[in-house]
């Protein structure tokens, strides 16, 4: 089939959580049909990357974004009525290389990854739309935790964008989210309207993301790393580490004087540089994260502002670790208690649950085999994807 598929940031690398998850789904296309990507480009150092993803793709439309100016052009929508995040993602020549190949012959079946970006698929074709999650609900999520003007300005993104979010929906084929319980919210949030929702979880590349006993540990001597991995210019994740570093990080030091706390991941934000101590590593890009996790302690992931599946969850148990993350993550991830994923929901729960893993290596390490286990068996991306196919099929 003749696939466009359209895409908020370019796939690649595979280095944070929507481009992990919307490069297997290019991967995943490309094996099996003629794929047309379009795509932005809003960090130059994925240029590099172009001829990558140009060797999956039949055509390949790319468009610069700037963050900041991005920004500033996105306030249009306070003039226009529209939620925020649209302008803010529009382009012209995007929109004019979609209706060229529209013109050309159309396309069989549309993949939009991230709601904002069906904005560029002419009515009479026929979408899928990958939410992942429910975007709106993540600007009601912030808007209490910031002062006004933002709170409100955070307020009226939620209301505008699931407005879109629902109209978008009610004209796809199928919208998929990446639990049920995202489904469910999205329902929650849509009472009366008949759209055709589905789930589509992550999977993981456990191939990639696997132990080896001759990778070297990035740690020094003597230290006990505990290690949190992200985009760390991501509010979620910003606040996560700050809240680690301000509650937990002082009581697990009383206990374990060895114990360094490592934050892994692009583009620190000035709040995380702000961090960075004797006993707080902030990294920055790293070539491989592979190292800081296998050589972990533990992985924590106290994230208050996420909730879905959170890849950076599966990589660190997929390299047999054991993860402290909130429950709402752990949820998403195992109904049932699952050894090496351990939930906790306040500070005092992460710092008792941590305890537990640092005192004991022998039981922390077998946890971690365990929850390596658990994700051979339930997180291939194959699997979770040919969710996708059935719906391509019958457009």
């Amino acid at each position: 089939m003749k696939i466009l598929y359209l895409v908020h940031r370019l796939p690649y690398p595979p280095n944070k959580g929507d481009k992990v998850r919307s490069y297997h789904l290019l991967k995943h296309l490309a094996a099996r049909h003629e794929v047309h990507l379009g795509t932005f480009v809003d960090d130059p150092d994925d240029e590099q990357h172009l001829p990558r993803v140009r060797e999956l793709c039949t055509d390949l439309h790319v468009a610069r974004l700037n963050p900041r100016t991005a920004k500033l052009l996105s306030l249009r929508g306070l003039l226009t009525g529209e939620a925020l995040s649209l302008p803010y993602y529009r382009d012209a020549s995007l929109q004019a290389w979609v209706d060229e190949g529209a013109a050309r012959g159309g396309f069989d079946a549309v993949v939009v990854f991230s709601g904002v970006m069906a904005q560029y698929v002419p009515p009479a074709l026929r979408k899928l739309v990958d939410f992942v999650d429910v975007d709106s609900a993540k600007w009601r999520d912030y808007a209490p935790e910031h002062a006004w003007p933002m709170s409100w300005l955070y307020r009226r993104e939620f209301s505008k964008l699931l407005a879109f979010e629902q109209a978008v929906a009610a004209g796809a084929q199928c919208s998929f989210f990446v639990t049920d319980n995202e489904v469910a919210l999205f329902r929650e949030l849509s009472p009366g309207r008949d759209l055709r929702l589905a789930a589509l979880g992550n999977g993981v590349d456990a191939e990639f993301f696997a132990p080896d006993p001759v990778r070297a540990s990035p740690f020094a001597a003597g230290e006990l790393p505990l290690v949190f991995t992200g985009a760390m210019d991501y509010w979620p994740n910003v606040d996560a580490v700050t809240w680690f570093v301000h509650d937990m990080l002082p009581a697990l030091r009383e206990r374990f004087p060895a114990l360094r706390f490592h934050i892994v991941g692009r583009s620190p934000a000035p709040a995380v540089q702000a961090l960075a101590g004797d006993f707080v590593n902030v990294t920055g890009t790293v070539p491989d994260v592979r190292p800081y996790l296998q050589h972990a302690a533990a992985v924590v992931a106290p994230l208050r502002l996420a909730r879905g599946i959170q890849n950076k969850v599966l990589e660190a148990m997929a390299m047999a670790r054991p993860v402290v993350a909130a429950g709402t993550c752990v949820r998403a991830i195992a109904t049932d208690t699952q050894p090496g994923l351990i939930a906790a929901d306040d500070a005092s729960g992460y710092v008792d649950r941590i305890t537990a893993l640092l005192a004991d290596a022998a039981a922390a390490n077998a946890a971690g085999r365990a929850a390596r286990e658990f994700v051979l068996g339930a997180y291939s991306w194959d699997a979770h994807l040919a969710g996708l196919d059935r719906h391509l099929e019958a457009a």
